[in-house]
């Protein structure tokens, strides 16, 4: 059976050095798993794979799409399959590496069938945040289905975004849409994860913001700074230096706040790990690469 090594875990934590290993000891290909770096000109922000990273062995999804293109898990999942039958046309292995929690649930659970958003939709529950921000989306879904507004989180504008969307699209509550049920993939999955301790990981995580900026992540924020209202661009790193370019944010305060709102995201992705008993945590002050294939002997 062909068999997908996933490399996941927070941000920071080594996810990209351990797949190229991992992949050139396979040999095979990696697919990226990362909402942030399939999108062009963002590469230090999104801590995408250098040139010669991607040298070593082929990445797929990396730097793919315009910033103002549409993309969702849903895609995601259509894309990332098809792409694995074209590793497996020639290879039994296949490397995953990425910390999207989403784009990993969806090739490996598979995520309902949910429709097409149409730019005018999409564009009418956008207004509704503009204007109202959360109280509006509250209210809005309230209305439209309150059975997801009462389990959703009510602090994440996204998924509240997202779920007004699929309602004023189809006419339905996106509750109703949901079933929960994992797909059968006729694939065996591994899943590993690097497990720092939650010091050393924030330790990682401020080096790494300083190593951004200082290659040069202030350059790359202005340079799509003019496209700062689409939504590939709502993420850490962008939010606080385009705050800081429109004089709301002192610089002395932006750079920290990227480290800390990083360190967030990444009290997230461990909350996501926990949650999941098949992750195999790899001991960071033991040789990963040998643990990591001592992982899939156990279970292939």
């Amino acid at each position: 059976m062909k068999t997908l090594v996933i490399v996941t875990g927070p941000t920071g934590s080594g996810k990209t050095d351990l797949a190229i290993e991992l992949a050139e000891s396979l040999d095979t290909e990696i697919v990226s798993a990362d909402s942030r770096q399939i999108f062009r000109d963002i590469p230090i922000g999104t801590a995408a794979p250098t040139a010669d990273q991607m040298a070593r062995v082929k990445h797929h999804f990396i730097g793919c799409l315009n910033l103002e293109q549409y993309y969702s898990a849903a895609c995601y999942e259509e894309d990332a399959l098809r792409t694995l039958d074209e590793i497996w046309s020639t290879r039994d292995f296949a490397v995953m590496c990425g910390g999207s929690m989403m784009y990993i649930d969806a090739v490996t659970n598979g995520i309902d069938q949910l429709p097409t958003i149409s730019p005018e939709i999409r564009k009418k529950a956008l207004k509704i945040y503009s204007d109202g921000g959360l109280d509006a989306l509250h209210d809005t879904l309230h209305s439209l289905d309150p059975e997801y507004l009462e389990q959703c989180d009510r602090y994440n504008h996204r998924r509240l975004v997202h779920a007004i969307e699929i309602c004023l699209q189809s006419g339905v509550p996106y509750s109703s849409l949901r079933n929960g049920k994992p797909k059968e993939r006729p694939f065996q999955i591994i899943k590993i994860a690097i497990n720092h301790p939650r010091e050393a990981l924030f330790d990682r995580i401020n080096r790494r913001v300083d190593a951004m900026i200082d290659a040069g992540l202030e350059e790359e924020a202005r340079r799509v700074y003019p496209l700062r209202h689409l939504n590939s661009l709502n993420t850490v790193g962008y939010k606080e230096l385009f705050a800081m370019f429109d004089g709301t944010m002192p610089r002395e305060t932006a750079i920290p706040r990227i480290a800390k709102n990083t360190r967030v995201y990444a009290k997230k992705q461990l909350l996501w790990l926990s949650k999941d008993p098949s992750v195999v945590l790899l001991d960071p002050l033991q040789p990963l690469l040998h643990q990591a294939r001592e992982a899939i002997v156990s279970i292939i």
